[in-house]
């Protein structure tokens, strides 16, 4: 088979998980793939044609996502009980439990409704006396059943089945207590109602079982750690010392759109979901194919010509794809085999494929859904993000390629065959593939809203289809929706448990406190500040996708940056770029473990390596904090020379790095090298002037070396 088939065969991770073949498999799939096709297009008729009202909206937004996730995690579960044998008879009596639990409480949102009469301050009192303490004792049943007793594939266990009611009688409750209750007046204040305390309790845990689910403990520990510490602040030492909180007030509160509710909630209901859509399109639509096959047909001749097929196709996808971790299941199952194929070490492959996804966090106009989420919380135009990130992105792409570059070079790796590749020129007979892309960046920066801007480029991916043997009729349309509502499960549960984290800090104001000991820093050093402010954004952000990672980081970080007189751009694209590049930091580096897991190689030795081809993405965001050109904050000409320098400082970390300049560099030529790279970090024109006459005479006795070998 040739490679160009193997490019149009390539499995992203969403058609793995979550293919559009499930729908013929077991009613249940059938059904979950029905309730997620509806999920996306209710939002896209919302955003587009009937808006609701915020709160209500986003409520619904979540608790569809938690339906969904119960639903499809009991059919797809990668935490499955063995086949075969008889079920016990036990998780079947706890699940039963905890479902006539949950269906009391639902029954007794019901009757309040029903009794309710326009004019009264409260339903009967009768009508909710059983709802707090069935629906927190059957959902807290029914999470520790699905831990002890995991479902079987294609399963829909009882203690599932309670945990969806009580999605739908927590969730219902809030709805129906919004103006009738006068929830928003009364939430996160000592007058909250005691029903909706245990309302927000239930919601907090179901996120957090959800979470579990779907990304893993990791988040969902950091989550827990920061609820225990809104409980402890009377003991806590030092800066993190607060007066605490009862449970009511606590819960309430982060259940409001200072929490759950808030930044990280309105971008997943509207940007996040809606190019997670576009991106199920380009799939449905074979448009993402071509972007694989077009970064073969350029990259894949090159030496190491597989390593520089992933950093094309990384970026390319990246900037769709809501996690690293995703994107490297998505282009490395095609990529990887490749590397290792032409001479790579499985460690080095996967840890290539690693740092070169998660790099596509940060590639405009997409990135990841990150830019979003920065909009909203600084209200910094969406546009003007995207083009503040178009310098350090080249910047962190072409340190990579150079990375794999040296590489290839000192190890005298080939590249692949024209007969192992596309063809270029029949590619380019297809650039209109593209369209989707244009189509959407065009949009954007002619002044429509991201939404409008979004839909239009769903809408031209189907209409592309059609100049293509994969047209996307009704079917396909409906398989694309159900792909997107499926693919967007986890990061919306993974942006609200992120809101969750959000909620405390905001309620105990230890962020305002770090900003506090962050201006002491700076006091006696800035650089000693943002060395700190960078290693408490890369902590907050393992084990999280990159979204959750940078809205926690956001929270704690960034707005101490700015007290120490740093610009919101600048601080906020500071912690982003430590956020996402947390995924290949040891030790917890998700996208590092995902490489691994696909090139068979040993995981912390993957993220070591991985670590170290992405090095320059720890160098870039101190580069723009000294030279505010390099994110376009400065006249043209200014642009350009901070443009050129960092590339060359590019140039000669990725030398000092590999070991390579020309030719084979010793210790003491990769110290120079590593020096001169520094040197471009401050942006003034004397360290620029000396770490250009460094590169240069080395790069002269690299010249001089060769032509004697030669």
């Amino acid at each position: 088979m040739t490679n160009t088939q193997a490019a149009s065969d390539i499995k992203l991770p969403s058609e793995i998980d979550n293919s559009p073949d499930l729908q013929n498999t077991t009613w249940l799939a059938k059904v979950g793939f029905l309730l997620c096709a509806l999920y996306s297009a209710w939002h896209l008729y919302v955003l587009n044609i009937a808006p609701l009202e915020t709160w209500t909206f986003r409520i619904m937004h979540v608790a569809g996502a938690l339906i969904l996730g119960f639903v499809l995690s009991s059919a797809l579960s990668v935490r499955r009980a063995q086949e075969g044998g008889a079920p016990s008879r036990l998780p079947r009596a706890l699940g039963a439990v905890s479902l006539v639990a949950t269906s009391l409480a639902l029954g007794s949102v019901l009757a309040a409704m029903w009794f309710f009469e326009p004019g009264q301050s409260a339903p009967p009192e009768w009508t909710m006396a059983i709802f707090g303490w069935t629906l927190a004792g059957g959902t807290l049943l029914a999470v520790a059943t699905g831990w002890v007793y995991p479902a079987r594939q294609n399963q829909l266990t009882i203690s599932d089945i309670a945990l969806i009611v009580a999605t739908v009688a927590s969730f219902g409750f809030v709805l129906f207590s919004l103006d009738t209750l006068s929830l928003r007046l009364r939430a996160g204040t000592p007058f909250a109602d005691p029903n909706n305390g245990w309302a927000a309790f239930v919601v907090v845990l179901l996120i957090a079982e959800m979470t579990r689910r779907v990304a893993g403990m990791a988040l969902v520990v950091i989550a827990l750690v920061f609820v225990i510490y809104a409980f402890m602040g009377p003991w806590m030492p030092g800066f993190l010392e607060h007066r605490g909180y009862d449970p009511k007030r606590f819960f309430t509160y982060v259940f409001t759109d200072n929490g759950v509710l808030g930044p990280t909630t309105a971008v997943s209901s509207t940007y996040i979901i809606l190019f997670i859509v576009f991106a199920a399109f380009l799939q449905s639509s074979k448009v993402g194919d071509y972007f694989v096959n077009f970064s073969f047909a350029v990259a894949g001749r090159a030496r190491g010509g597989p390593a520089k097929v992933s950093v094309l196709a990384s970026g390319l996808m990246g900037m769709i794809n809501g996690t690293s971790a995703g994107n490297v299941v998505s282009t490395g199952s095609l990529t990887i085999p490749l590397m290792k194929k032409v001479g790579y070490r499985p460690q080095s492959a996967g840890a290539i494929e690693a740092a070169a996804s998660t790099g596509g966090q940060i590639m405009p106009p997409i990135m990841g859904a990150g830019a979003f989420i920065m909009a909203e919380i600084t209200g910094i135009p969406y546009t003007e993000l995207v083009v503040a990130a178009l310098i350090p992105a080249i910047l962190y792409f072409a340190s990579i390629y150079l990375m794999v570059d040296f590489e290839a070079s000192r190890t005298g790796m080939r590249g692949m065959r024209a007969d192992e590749l596309p063809k270029l020129k029949d590619l380019i007979r297809q650039v209109y593939l593209f369209l989707p892309i244009v189509i959407l960046i065009g949009a954007l920066f002619a002044g429509y809203s991201v939404i409008r801007a979004g839909t239009l480029a769903i809408a031209s991916a189907a209409v592309v289809s059609w100049l293509t043997p994969y047209r996307m009729g009704p079917r396909k349309i409906y398989e694309a929706l159900g792909l997107g509502g499926r693919m967007c499960i986890q990061i919306i549960t993974v942006c609200a448990c992120a809101g969750l984290i959000v909620g405390v800090i905001s309620l105990t104001g230890v962020g305002a406190r770090f900003s506090n000991l962050l201006f002491d820093l700076a006091q006696q050093s800035t650089l000693l500040a943002l060395i700190f402010a960078m290693m408490i954004a890369i902590i907050l952000g393992m084990g999280m996708p990159t979204t959750a990672a940078y809205a926690v980081a956001a929270s704690v970080v960034a707005p101490g940056l700015i007290e120490i007189g740093i610009e919101p751009l600048v601080a906020h694209f500071f912690v982003f770029y430590f956020a996402v590049v947390s995924a290949i930091t040891p030790p917890v580096a998700l996208a590092a473990y995902a490489g691994a897991a696909i090139a068979g190689s040993e995981p912390m030795r993957t993220s070591v390596t991985s670590f170290k081809v992405g090095l320059a993405a720890f160098i870039v965001p101190f580069m723009f904090f000294y030279s505010p050109g390099l994110l376009m904050e400065a006249p043209w000409y200014i642009i350009l020379r901070n443009m050129v320098t960092a590339l060359a400082g590019v140039y000669m970390l990725a030398g000092a790095v590999q070991g390579w300049f020309i030719g084979p560099a010793g210790p003491a030529i990769r110290l120079l090298l590593l020096a001169g790279a520094l040197c471009m970090i401050s942006g003034s024109w004397i360290t620029d002037l000396i770490g250009i006459g460094i590169g240069s005479i080395l790069l002269f006795r690299g010249v001089q070396m060769g032509r004697k070998t030669a």
